[in-house]
């Protein structure tokens, strides 16, 4: 039987904009620990009963006995789902865990795989030591399993090692990317949220930025970015992978040629968390300079101008900075002034005055407002009438990603 439990914390919550991600994973108990690992390490030992216990473990898992090395490596997994103690003295066991994960069985291969992952979370040191030991190779292979659960668990390996920016060329030169894409594609939830924050990772690898390109990501992206919680973490990796995205002139192309993709990056710039948004802004800011002309009326035409507004008095520095260039560059227009009912532009006023301190900034909004007027009336009454009509699949239960899930 499969050994499965909770995940422990999901996501890694954001320290910093940038900052790396990993996943482990949570096991339930010890249940399939043999009857010599339930003295386990801490159970009121001292140190040198502790690394002896460790030892033996360790021993376990390069037994010739298949059902000793699962249950050794289940232990290893109970150990380290939260104790960086136990990561650093079980950290022997990399090696044989490893065998474990090329013996082509399935079982054996779950076992490892979890067992590397605890082993990894948080622990610089045995993420390195992970990779020299030559896990990228079979976990890449698990990453094409037809076994779902095995699949998700490499990615989830994947997304872990893929943080520690000394094992990022490997895990790019093994061939990761078309899987990690091609799972963002067709995976389960859980794995396409995973195979995101990984490529994420990959991504600050300028090279690999090109790569992800070739492989047509943007679709899956937007899927997934109209499925989630627009301000959860998830919302985040998907904005920023799209921001580096719009670079390229067929990045920018495929954004407007899928259904509803400039409209679900202005929902993020409206309703995401501060990260989010400013990389939605990226996005369109992008698309806007790179060719004025072409992208202009696109993005006008998704009511973008009321969440700009918005963002040049309460977004981040870099946002506000973003979103007036982008007022900038789309307040020409075409369009004559709308017949939308006066006490909508109140509400937006009412909006941005309830978040600025002093007469000076408010009346700087309010003259931006006005100058826009023209553009943002008839638009915005459009943008509007299109959201009636378009549906977006149900959100993913996981897309709102706690910061913890608890273990059972």
């Amino acid at each position: 039987m499969p050994i499965r439990g909770p995940f422990l914390p999901p996501l890694v919550p954001l320290t910093a904009p940038g900052a790396e991600t990993e996943r482990e994973r949570a096991t339930p108990g010890s249940g399939m620990a043999s009857s010599e690992a339930r003295v386990s390490i801490g159970d009121g030992g001292g140190r040198e009963e502790d690394e002896a216990v460790a030892k033996g473990i360790v021993e376990r898992i390069r037994s010739e006995d298949v059902e000793c090395r699962i249950q050794a490596a289940s232990e290893i997994r109970r150990l380290t789902k939260t104790s960086s103690k136990h990561r650093r003295q079980l950290s022997d066991a990399v090696e044989p865990l490893v065998v474990m994960l090329r013996s082509g069985e399935p079982q054996s291969g779950e076992a490892a795989i979890l067992a590397l992952l605890n082993l990894a979370v948080k622990d610089e040191r045995n993420k390195i030591r992970i990779v020299d030991a030559g896990a990228v190779e079979p976990l890449i292979g698990f990453l094409q399993s037809t076994n779902l659960c095995l699949q998700e668990y490499a990615t989830a390996a994947i997304l872990t090692l893929s943080a520690s920016s000394i094992n990022k060329p490997t895990i790019s030169a093994a061939g990761a990317i078309p899987l990690l894409v091609k799972i963002l594609r067709d995976g389960n939830s859980q794995a396409k949220i995973d195979a995101v924050m990984a490529l994420y990772n990959l991504s600050t690898i300028p090279d690999n930025i090109c790569t992800i390109l070739s492989l047509r990501p943007i679709a899956p992206l937007i899927n997934l970015l109209k499925s989630c919680n627009k301000s959860s973490k998830i919302a985040e990796k998907c904005s920023a992978l799209l921001e580096s995205l719009m670079a390229f002139g067929e990045g920018r192309t495929a954004l407007t040629v899928e259904a509803g993709g400039v409209l679900t990056v202005v929902e993020v710039l409206e309703e995401g968390s501060p990260q989010s948004r400013e990389y939605a802004v990226g996005a369109l800011l992008t698309m806007c300079e790179s060719d004025r002309c072409r992208y202009k009326e696109v993005i006008l035409g998704e009511g973008v101008i009321p969440g700009l507004l918005e963002l040049t008095v309460q977004g981040t520095p870099k946002s506000q900075s973003k979103a007036r260039t982008l007022l900038q560059l789309l307040r020409n227009s075409p369009y004559s002034r709308s017949e939308l009912p006066a006490e909508t532009l109140e509400n937006i006023v009412s909006n941005i005055v309830s978040h600025i301190d002093g007469e000076d900034r408010a009346g700087k909004a309010k003259k931006m407002l006005a100058e826009m007027v023209q553009v943002s009336m008839e638009q915005s009454w459009r943008h509007l009438q299109q959201r009636a009509f378009v549906c977006t699949p149900t959100e993913l239960s996981l897309g709102n990603c706690p910061s913890e899930v608890p273990s059972k």
